[in-house]
């Protein structure tokens, strides 16, 4: 909460930041936001490999500290190549810290935990948010560019604060061997990048996460160009969404836990997008009220797609990474996911907005998700075939209890329960 609170404040005013204090026109800042998140595209991967070297605890406070630099550096930031610098410089602080934060994550909880805990966590991130907007429109409305130019360092402060409680947590399985110089090699086992299943899938769940798309920029536009429905809506749909997310999360997910099920509630989120998709197309045609009520109803509904399939996405990353190199698979999904996504604002966009008449390009939307649904499935079992041949599931109650392991020196799902030699107990470790 305390990272999405300072994020969120800098992005709440970062439009006119960009522009009023860098002195960026519109294009500029467009062309150099998609600069930054190119360059950490590019670094998702090589950040995996050296969060396995390295730690993802340390590497996780270390990127912490590393963004609060960066927000220290903006308010003296003038024009648009010294804006591409930081921006750099933070998006490779911001790919060690999304490897290294999810390997954490995975490496130190329980497997029953780990959905669950993952469901707080985003409840968290989106209450951060929220109050980061709070704040940061408190800051717009002061008037004052001298306040919006120094909001990163109020951005900074909380980074540190994060950098600082990342300390105090528990060290991880992956730490404690990095720390005893026991990884001193590359992690056992081939990489990520050869696990074609974990591709597929990765690609596969960035085609069902562009449902943030439609949330985000498709509905949006829908309503302000081809609907009657008032603008003022826009305040209710994000309100509404926010509120949503912050407080269902941990219910959603209550029924994933095994591949099977986060299969399933794969489908429960294509039904809603489709759902979604149809209703939205529907309102091309309506009048008043009643368009009001269903572009509403449009956004709750893929609302729903969102939280199920976060469910899914949260299951399928413990089941199925290697345990010892959950860096490197961080690494991996990061880019699968964002092949599966980026191209979707221009396409939705196009097929809802232009390319069909009366709205029949959602169709087309609906569909593409239909079909990355049904292609996730074998994926999915692909990449489980891969896990079954290089890193077995190991019966986690044993490997809790402190006992010794049943097959030998296989690494267990779990990083907390992986031992280097048979019989050597997480408790020893």
């Amino acid at each position: 909460m305390l990272f999405s609170t300072g994020e969120g404040t800098f992005l709440t005013g970062s439009a006119v930041f960009l522009t009023q204090v860098v002195g960026m026109s519109a294009a500029q800042s467009g062309l150099a936001l998609t600069i930054v998140g190119v360059a950490e595209f590019l670094f998702a991967y090589p950040a995996g490999r050296v969060v396995d070297r390295l730690g993802p605890k340390r590497m996780w406070a270390g990127s912490t500290v590393g963004r609060a630099a960066c927000f220290v550096a903006l308010p003296f930031v003038d024009g648009f190549g010294q804006y591409i610098a930081v921006g750099v410089v933070f998006a490779v602080f911001g790919s060690l810290g999304g490897a290294s934060h999810g390997a954490y994550i995975l490496d130190v909880l329980k497997p029953k935990e780990r959905v669950e805990t993952q469901a707080y966590m985003y409840s968290s991130l989106n209450l951060g948010f929220t109050l980061g907007a709070a704040i940061g429109g408190v800051a717009l409305a002061t008037g004052s560019l001298t306040v919006v130019q120094y909001t990163p360092f109020f951005a900074a402060a909380l980074m540190l604060a994060n950098a600082y409680w990342v300390t105090r947590l528990p060290a991880a399985p992956h730490d404690l061997r990095v720390a005893s110089g026991e990884q001193r090699e590359r992690p056992p086992g081939p990489s990520a990048h050869r696990n074609v299943g974990w591709i597929l899938t990765n690609f596969c769940i960035g085609v069902l996460w562009t449902n943030q798309v439609l949330l985000n920029v498709v509905i949006p536009l829908w309503l302000v160009e081809a609907t009657d429905a008032p603008h003022v809506l826009l305040a209710w749909l994000f309100g509404t969404n926010t509120v949503l997310c912050i407080f269902l999360p941990a219910y959603t997910s209550k029924g994933v836990r095994t591949i099977d099920d986060a299969l399933r509630y794969a489908w429960v989120s294509t039904g809603f997008f489709v759902v979604s998709c149809l209703i939205t197309m529907y309102t091309h045609s309506t009048v008043g009220f009643v368009t009001v009520v269903l572009v509403w109803l449009g956004h709750v509904t893929v609302t729903g797609a969102e939280l199920a399939i976060s469910g899914a996405t949260w299951a399928i990353q413990a089941e199925l990474m290697d345990p010892r190199r959950r860096g490197d698979y961080q690494g991996v999904e990061e880019v699968s996911r964002a092949l599966g996504g980026q191209w979707a604002p221009w396409l939705f966009t196009g097929l809802a907005m232009s390319w069909f008449a009366e709205g029949r390009g959602w169709l087309i939307i609906a569909g593409v998700i239909v079909v990355a649904t049904i292609g996730l499935g074998p994926s999915v079992r692909m990449a489980e075939r891969f896990r079954d041949r290089h890193f077995p599931v190991q019966p986690e109650d044993d490997d809790r209890a402190g006992n010794p392991r049943s097959t030998g020196d296989s690494p267990g799902l779990t990083g907390i329960a992986m031992a280097d030699n048979p019989g050597e107990s997480p408790v020893d470790r």
